[in-house]
């Protein structure tokens, strides 16, 4: 018996895991709203038959299509706690939250997601966000789940955690947050080794069997730095010591002349990820076209949700959908 399939209203879309995630799970987006351009592109190259808009969600408007949709999902940008926010530009990311509980007042969608950091759930330096968020979903009749799931423990080969807030109308059934699989995750080495050895780099198992377990959060940057790495200094020594250049991301992996140097302190002499290595531990389709520059892609990935983690969720939420109402909107 086929899966009901459900509606969907996808926000602050970016380069698609979320959205790919759900999709899996048996929701279509009616539309996907995204600021960035190159992350409109790539949308739009890998899913031509999704309605994308490119706009600020602060502008957006939704339409008759967009209200009473089964799901409202937001990947939104990394919120910054009160103590942290000190200029005006501090506050975008705060006003793109605001804005999607402002924007379920119009939408009235079965179920809301906001998936963000880990603190907003946890950290007391976020209980104002989560005061409001609480007060204006609850004023609508909502009940609300807010919960920690890291992607290792969906088969997604990196340490993410991430955090989720999940509303629901009284007329969804009861909700369940997924289990982790059973079976651990693979490593750095077990998924990018093939890669290694695309270009007979002859050190392509001895990097595997170094780089064993998987790999740290990954992190896009910001668009008011410079170009991709792959994350903080403490991130990048982490990255060392499995044989990884984390200062940059590489155009190419390493050619048969490429030495394999690991115990010499010396990050230059380590092999650097490229994209498309970057987008396995996250956990994307190979046939998953990014569109952009390699700075653009990088950081499209990087901040994007893993697509695993979003199906077992979106799996969840749909059976809470129809245990109630029975039927998708």
């Amino acid at each position: 018996m086929p899966l009901p399939r459900f509606t969907s209203l996808e926000i602050c879309a970016g380069v698609g895991g979320q959205a790919l995630g759900l999709e899996r799970a048996g929701f279509d987006p009616v539309s996907l709203v995204e600021i960035d351009r190159d992350a409109c592109a790539t949308l739009r190259t890998n899913r031509p038959q999704w309605r994308v808009l490119e706009k600020d969600l602060r502008d957006f408007v939704p339409d008759e299509d967009h209200r009473d949709v089964d799901l409202l999902a937001a990947g939104l940008p990394r919120v910054k706690s009160s103590a942290t926010v000190k200029r005006p530009e501090d506050e975008y990311e705060r006003e793109l939250l605001k804005a999607t509980i402002y924007l379920v007042h119009n939408v009235q969608p079965r179920a809301l997601l906001i998936e963000n950091v880990p603190d907003l759930v946890t950290s007391e330096e976020f209980e104002d966000l989560r005061s409001f968020m609480d007060e204006e979903l609850k004023f609508l009749g909502y009940r609300l789940s807010w919960h920690v799931l890291n992607a290792v423990n969906f088969g997604v080969p990196q340490d993410r955690k991430q955090g989720y807030l999940l509303a629901l109308r009284q007329d969804c059934g009861p909700f369940q947050w997924p289990a982790p699989h059973e079976d651990p995750a693979p490593t750095v080495g077990e998924v990018l080794k093939s890669s290694m050895a695309e270009r007979d780099w002859p050190y392509a198992a001895d990097w595997a069997q170094r780089a064993d377990r998987p790999a740290p959060t990954i992190v896009g940057g910001s668009k008011n730095r410079g170009g991709g790495d792959l994350g903080p200094t403490g991130t990048k020594k982490k990255w060392a010591t499995m044989g990884v250049n984390g200062g940059a991301i590489g155009d190419e992996v390493p050619d048969k002349h490429f030495p394999w140097l690991p115990d010499a302190n010396d990050p230059a002499l380590l092999p650097k990820l490229t994209v498309r290595q970057v987008a396995k531990l996250q956990a994307f389709p190979a046939d998953w076209t990014v569109c952009g520059r390699k700075t653009s892609t990088y950081r499209q990935i990087g901040h994007a949700a893993p697509p695993p983690v979003a199906e077992a969720v979106g799996r969840a939420i749909a059976a809470a959908l129809v245990a109630g109402s029975g039927s998708p909107n």
